[in-house]
């Protein structure tokens, strides 16, 4: 079941919604156990076959986790670790075996020759984000930042809809505080408008920008695929296109799950923040797939050393994490390409941050700014040439291509097109990505996310040095009213060609 799809806003989330308000009048655990009941049934509604695999993942890893849980007392300290260390091995051979096993019995052929065969592994969607949800569970309750025990809450944490199949990765103490809270089960008239605009926005992005620039990317890497040689416009409009369309595909989803979210009083925390924005590797990392990148930090990169031994260490750190974080992606080796180009590039990253400090550098001016934003970008760019690509050879086709090795002359596919109709979706697609705030910014005033509950968190209008005119903030007026009406008028209008959000197949 997909957001973007008439079954899910005009039946399935009005039912679960209302039922769960309704019932949570008489019972709170009654209302918890409703929307988990819900939640399976959203992820049964895939493939039905899968949510045994999913129930024995919650009690396998809640029973592990109740058992480190009381078991960190000194004399049974080893104990734990042990449990801790054989729990998250379980969790990552079954995601190994649904992921990767079809992958390395194919390499395994190519190198020794064979033909061994497992036969077709159907991969569970959403197995990457609800087993490194429970991983990071395992490992907070061995650090003893778990508190609660309550089965009901703990599977309603891994199997929450909003975050089910494509994120963002949850903590624990993020979410189990809000589920057990006794009002959450008492709607709250201003998070359901703040949630059903921030849900509406996203359904936009995703009907009328993301599925638009697919059009466009699609059949370019297709004919690749199939041996094409792209010449130079045309292998900079796949790649721009793709890169646009991946942007707006995943923020939509991430806003949408937070919209959703927030309409059952549960704030989850921000994973997608302006990442083309940013002027350097590190703070791209910072702003895409948030809790990915946080996932990887503190469960991969910190227990790996860290930048705890020296230089060379955390170079080599910084790649295996990025090695490892590609070829969560996806199993395949344009992933782990992907994956090893943001490692280099972290690394030149860290290497330039260090002479400048070294030298005494300055951060310089507007102009400086721009030019690191833009070979931040150039750089991204290329990374998403072979996260797309089908193949190696086909990543380098397309990269030929963009350096104008396979010619320059505009293709009459492009020309039948319209040369203008492309540049003006290209250009507007990068007007809205640049020029205006995103969800968070705009509705900032109203805590939309979990961290944005912090005392910590200071509630400007617009944050991070981007000025805006006041009008791109929300509020709850006539106007805006008519605005995201029209704007749900013309996504539902675009779902006559549904599609499934591309972080669907990681």
């Amino acid at each position: 079941m997909l957001f973007n799809s008439y079954i899910f806003i005009f039946g399935f989330f009005p039912i679960v919604f209302f039922g769960f308000f309704h019932i949570g009048k008489k019972s709170h655990t009654l209302a918890s156990l409703w929307l988990a009941t819900a939640s399976l049934f959203f992820y049964g509604w895939w493939d039905i076959r899968y949510v045994g695999l999913l129930l024995s993942s919650i009690a396998f890893n809640y029973s592990a986790g109740y058992l480190i849980g009381h078991r960190v007392t000194r004399e049974l300290v080893r104990q734990s670790k042990i449990l801790l260390a054989g729990a998250i091995t379980v969790n990552l051979m079954l995601l190994g075996y649904f992921k990767y096993a079809n992958f390395f019995v194919h390499n395994v052929n190519i190198i020794a020759g064979t033909s061994f065969s497992i036969g077709d592994v159907i991969l569970p969607l959403g197995i990457s984000f609800f087993t490194f949800t429970q991983i990071a569970f395992l490992v907070d309750t061995y650090q003893g930042k778990v508190k609660e025990f309550n089965f009901l809450h703990y599977a309603l944490f891994v199997t929450y809809f909003p975050h089910l199949i494509a994120g963002p990765i949850l903590h624990h103490k993020e979410m189990m505080p809000q589920f057990a809270k006794h009002n959450v089960c008492y709607i709250n008239w201003d998070n359901v408008a703040v949630g059903l605009s921030i849900f509406v926005l996203g359904l936009t992005k995703k009907v009328l920008i993301a599925d638009l620039l697919a059009d466009f990317s699609t059949p370019i890497f297709s004919a690749v695929a199939d041996g094409g040689q792209p010449m130079l416009f045309e292998a900079w409009v796949g790649a721009l296109s793709y890169t646009l369309q991946l942007y707006f595909d995943f923020s939509a989803y991430c806003d949408m799950a937070i919209g959703i979210s927030l309409m059952f009083n549960v704030r989850l925390p921000i994973n997608f923040n302006s990442p083309y924005k940013s002027t350097s590797i590190i703070d791209f990392w910072r702003s895409w797939h948030m809790t990915l990148s946080r996932f990887l930090r503190d469960y991969l990169y910190i227990p790996l050393g860290g930048n705890r031994n020296g230089t060379v260490h955390r170079y080599l750190n910084l790649m295996t994490t990025m090695l490892l974080g590609g070829l969560w992606h996806g199993a395949g080796w344009t992933f782990v390409i992907w994956g090893g180009l943001h490692g280099l590039y972290l690394m030149v990253n860290h290497a330039w941050r260090g002479l400048k400090e070294k030298m005494g550098w300055s951060e310089g001016g507007r102009l400086a700014k721009l030019g690191a934003g833009a070979l931040t970008f150039l750089a991204v760019v290329i990374g998403w040439v072979f996260f797309r690509a089908d193949s190696y050879s086909s990543a380098i086709t397309m990269l030929h291509g963009m350096v104008g090795m396979n010619g320059v002359a505009l293709p009459e596919s492009l020309s039948n097109r319209g040369l203008f109709n492309t540049c003006a979706i290209l250009l507007i697609g990068f007007t809205f990505t640049w020029g205006l705030p995103n969800i968070r910014q705009m509705f900032i005033k109203y805590r939309p996310t979990c961290e944005d509950m912090s005392e910590d968190v200071v509630l400007t209008t617009f944050s991070e040095g981007y000025k805006f005119p006041s009008y791109f903030q929300w509020k709850p007026t006539v106007e805006y009213a008519w605005l995201l009406a029209i704007l749900f008028s013309l996504s539902i209008m675009g779902l006559t060609k549904v599609s499934e959000f591309l972080y669907f197949q990681f």
